[in-house]
């Protein structure tokens, strides 16, 4: 039941203008597949070969570096930690890493607040001393609820046995579709890994797995798995 969705940008200007000049940058950093799938796309529209990459170092989290791979192009850094806090800590090893000049693809939030993975992955680069270009590369947004009459109502009939949250937006714009935490109360609820889990908490989500290993799917799977197995 997806609660949020990812779109095409309305006015592309600003990321056209960005990827026209990539030379002048000397890391592009993605934070989300979504970011890598939306680049990669404008790259073929504009007609741009990968090779105009070749003096930038490219750094994405965990199985996302499958997508760059899948583009042609080298992934220079793969945090042991599969989230933008790894991103911020291997690069905080490299000697000379203040004022490197970086590109983010970050996504244009519409309908819902902000999370603030990005606000934070944004300000822990600046505290490296990098200057830092975050750039709209797709848009995330809220579904309308009046598309999941028949979900919610099973949620607050107790016939749901977990809910499993993968990102802070999706938690965000799940509970824009409900009246009370009283329509979610029979569910277990599960998180991608703890930085999703954290903000859940902030929202009031009253967390029951959270997957330690966060490096793809198939360890949230496994978590909650084990959790039923458990109980």
């Amino acid at each position: 039941m997806p609660t949020i969705e990812t779109c095409y940008l309305e006015d592309y200007s600003e990321l056209d203008t960005a990827i026209k000049r990539l030379a002048e940058f000397d890391w592009i950093v993605f934070t989300s597949r979504n970011g890598i799938e939306a680049f990669g796309q404008r790259l073929k529209f504009l007609a741009i070969p990968s090779s105009a990459l070749k003096n930038c170092q490219l750094s994405a989290i965990g199985k996302d570096s499958e997508s760059l791979s899948a583009l042609g192009l080298k992934v220079d850094l793969i945090p042991r930690e599969s989230s933008p806090k790894g991103i911020i800590n291997e690069l905080s090893k490299i000697s000379d890493i203040a004022q490197k000049s970086v590109l983010i693809p970050v996504p244009e939030v519409v309908g819902i607040p902000e999370p603030d993975v990005i606000p934070n992955f944004v300000a822990g680069l600046q505290k490296l001393g990098m200057q830092v270009t975050p750039i709209p590369t797709y848009i995330t947004r809220c579904l309308d609820k009046d598309i999941y009459e028949v979900e919610l109502e099973l949620i607050r009939q107790g016939k749901i046995d977990a809910i499993a949250f993968s990102s802070t937006a999706e938690v965000e714009g799940f509970l824009q579709m409900l009246k009370s935490p009283r329509d979610y109360q029979h569910c277990i609820l599960a998180c991608f890994g703890p930085y999703t889990a954290a903000n859940a908490q902030k929202l009031g989500i009253n967390v029951s797995i959270i997957a330690q290993d966060y490096s793809s799917f198939a360890g949230f799977a496994e978590a909650i798995a084990a959790f039923f197995t458990r109980h």
